[in-house]
């Protein structure tokens, strides 16, 4: 054998003894698969399901951190109006409540009533470094335990500053908000998400269909990432402890909009009305150069800066404003709830549907009620009645418009029977003020037949009272109108000529009420048209002046 081809065979036989010693050599670097075994065992009972609904329907991880029912997940669950549960390791769906959640860590801490919960053993980061074994265990949409392993890749620090922990583990949809645990089975981390802060993990489905025994859903948020983020256990015990204690993490809160202008510089684009930034006179077009005497290198750092410092705390800030430097002391305001859940909306677009916004237009006026002819069965008690003038209201002293004058009695009608005579004035019915003929036409024709109405009226100034039966005449044609009414509870038989001549009385009076009705209701419709233009326009302008100065990020 040449020399060529004995070299040959000895690279062959020391490649494939090195495949298969690598091939026997275990997957962890924790231990054997029966280790992972029991610290999935140990972690699994503090592990949940953390569901999410309005509208859509959001499923992420949590963990128990405590026997009274804490449970810190991600943030990315919320913010608007959901409802919230957690389904346990052995399957029980409980409700929870959203107690607050924190911008920057992207964790949120929910509760729930049930005490019977195994909380996690918690550990610390000082032992880990680049290259340390990690498990994550999460819980699958079957309720049954998910785990992956992997290394730490490095350990850095967040955009404020804060350690944060790079993983190289494999993550999937609905595994944000897991506890990453050390090779003891305690809690070093929990899983924020894939190594982007654009990607979070929260599985989110509009609906769902059952395919034999499995689910099919619509889609996940992100797709499946070898590199993950993680927060160190120390930041979310304090993040909780925070949103435990006041329901929030309070960040502070300069009130700008800042670009990068064609220079490179930090320029104000915006500032808010009654924001720290407008009390302490900064103006819209400064250049920031400097915060709390760091240089002000990109947008991102100086809004780190401020959301690192707590409401009420002063900062320094060195600007450059036409052409000279000077130096402004702010202080700094506190960034709302509000804000912190528009600002993950308009994040996470696909994760949180907007809210359906009232329609910009005015309520169109209600058409005027035109003539209409129907049949009833009238009801009557034989009065006539009209309305009191300023003279008649004088003569029998009463206010010009509270009181009805009987004009004429009809014979063996119920008005006379009870007692009721000519140059009587009506002022109440069954309790109630009568100031029109409308009031009490339809007082009576509310009734039915034989029952009573108590009329008050004034006879020589004094008040007295009378109980009416009511009587009904037979079906016959009648006639209804908007306006003021001249009417008659008599027999329309033993009145027909009167009738006729009132029923003239209407028409003209109609027509001319039904023509005034209708002109006043165009001038309203058109009054309501030119509203709806104004604030179409005045939309415009605003949707106009958003886009001029609401660009850049807000801080």
């Amino acid at each position: 054998m040449s020399t060529k081809l004995k070299m040959i065979f000895a690279l062959t036989v020391f490649l494939l003894a090195l495949f298969f010693s690598l091939k026997a050599e275990p997957t962890t670097a924790s231990g054997s698969e029966k280790e992972i075994a029991d610290i999935t065992k140990r972690v699994f009972p503090s592990v949940v399901k953390v569901e999410a609904r309005n509208r859509t329907r959001k499923v992420a991880t949590g963990v128990i951190i405590n026997k009274d029912g804490y449970i810190v997940t991600t943030a990315l669950i919320s913010p608007r109006d959901e409802e919230f549960f957690v389904t346990t390791s052995d399957g029980r769906r409980i409700e929870a409540e959203f107690l607050g959640m924190d911008s920057e860590t992207h964790l949120a801490l929910i509760r729930v009533k049930e005490k019977n919960l195994t909380p996690i053993t918690m550990g610390k980061t000082d032992d880990l470094s680049p290259g340390s074994w990690i498990g994550v265990i999460s819980i699958s949409l079957e309720n049954a335990p998910a785990v992956t392993q992997g290394i730490v890749s490095s350990i850095g620090q967040d955009s404020l500053g804060q350690e944060s922990l790079r993983l190289n583990v494999w993550v999937v949809p609905g595994m944000s908000g897991s506890p990453v645990v050390d090779g003891k089975g305690h809690m070093v981390g929990l899983l924020r998400g894939i190594y982007s802060d654009t990607k979070p993990v929260v599985f989110e489905f509009r609906e769902k269909e059952i395919v034999g025994s499995g689910y099919v859903f619509s889609r996940a948020e992100a797709p499946s990432s070898g590199m993950a983020l993680a927060v160190p256990v120390h930041v979310v015990q304090n993040v909780s402890a925070q949103i435990k204690e006041k329901g929030k993490v309070e960040r502070g809160w300069l009130g700008v909009r800042i670009i990068v202008n064609e220079d490179g510089e930090i320029e104000i684009s915006n500032i808010e009305d009654e924001s720290p930034a407008e009390l302490a006179k900064l103006k819209r077009g400064d250049i920031i150069l400097q915060i709390g005497g760091k240089d002000v290198s990109n947008r991102q750092m100086l809004r780190n800066e401020i959301r690192m410092r707590r409401p009420g705390e002063s900062v320094t800030i060195k600007i450059e404003r036409k052409g000279k430097t000077e130096e402004i002391k702010v202080r700094l305001g506190e960034y709302s709830e509000k804000d912190i859940f528009q600002e993950f909306e308009r994040k996470f677009p696909r994760l949180f549907a907007p809210k359906l916004l009232e329609p910009l237009r005015p309520t169109v006026p209600v058409e005027p009620e035109l003539f209409r002819w129907g049949f009833e069965n009238r009801r009557y008690i034989g009065v006539y009645i009209q309305d009191l003038n300023e003279e008649l209201s004088e003569h029998f002293g009463v206010k010009k418009g509270t009181g009805l004058l009987v004009s004429e009695i009809s014979e063996d009608s119920p008005a006379e029977k009870a007692g009721l005579k000519v140059g009587d004035v009506i002022v109440k019915a069954d309790g109630k003020r009568v100031e029109t003929t409308n009031e009490l036409v339809d007082l009576i024709q509310d009734k039915e037949r034989g029952e009573k109405i108590k009329i008050v009226f004034l006879r020589d100034r004094k008040e007295r009272s009378a109980e009416i039966e009511i009587e009904e005449e037979e079906r016959r044609g009648s006639f209804f109108f908007p306006g003021d009414r001249e009417v008659f509870f008599g027999s329309l038989d033993d009145y027909q000529e009167k009738f006729q001549n009132q029923y003239r009385k209407w028409q003209d009076e109609y027509s001319k009420k039904n023509k005034e009705r209708i002109e006043k209701w165009n001038k309203q419709l058109k009054k309501h048209y030119d509203e709806l233009n104004k604030k179409a326009k005045e939309a415009k302008k605003d949707f106009t002046i958003a886009l001029n100065t609401h660009r850049g990020i807000r801080i």
